[in-house]
């Protein structure tokens, strides 16, 4: 199926990511890659989006879990493709995340941008994906899904 080589693909690049900046980088350490604007900053984070809900574990990983299953539910059953490749980003990358907060009890956060005076919180790879995979499916919710209609569920029966 190219949906499940799909997330298996994104698990993979948060994966090898973040064992790249974990084998190379210093906790809290800042590399400047471009300057004032973007920097690799190795960091955990034991909560959600923002480092919001810290020392969060378990709850996050029952959630991802128990969101996982819907996001295969939803796929298994979805007939467009732009809604399927939204729910393979969001789900590969609560993937990524998951395996961390497993593994290790936190996420690896690296990816850090700076806007003029304002820091951007430190992300993933998986966090980019999840991003992406909910625009996505802001649009196809907003331009493309069509509420069935009673004559169109009737031709049905």
């Amino acid at each position: 199926m190219l949906w499940a080589l799909i997330v298996a693909l994104i698990v993979a690049a948060d994966q090898v990511s973040k064992f790249i900046i974990v084998r190379n980088v210093k906790m809290g350490e800042m590399i400047e890659v471009i300057q004032n604007f973007f920097y690799i900053t190795y960091i955990r984070n034991t909560g959600a989006a923002w480092s919001i809900l810290q020392n969060g574990r378990y709850f996050f990983i029952v959630l991802t879990i128990i969101a996982s299953m819907i996001l295969i539910y939803l796929l298994l059953k979805s007939k467009n493709r732009i809604f399927s490749l939204a729910l393979c980003f969001i789900l590969g990358g609560a993937i990524g995340n998951l395996i961390d907060r497993i593994a290790v009890g936190s996420v690896v956060d690296f990816l850090e941008f700076h806007f003029w005076s304002y820091r951007f919180p430190v992300f993933n790879v998986a966090d980019t994906f999840i991003t992406i995979g909910a625009i996505l499916l802001a649009y196809y919710l907003i331009f493309i899904y069509k509420e069935p209609n009673e004559a169109t569920e009737m031709e049905g029966r």
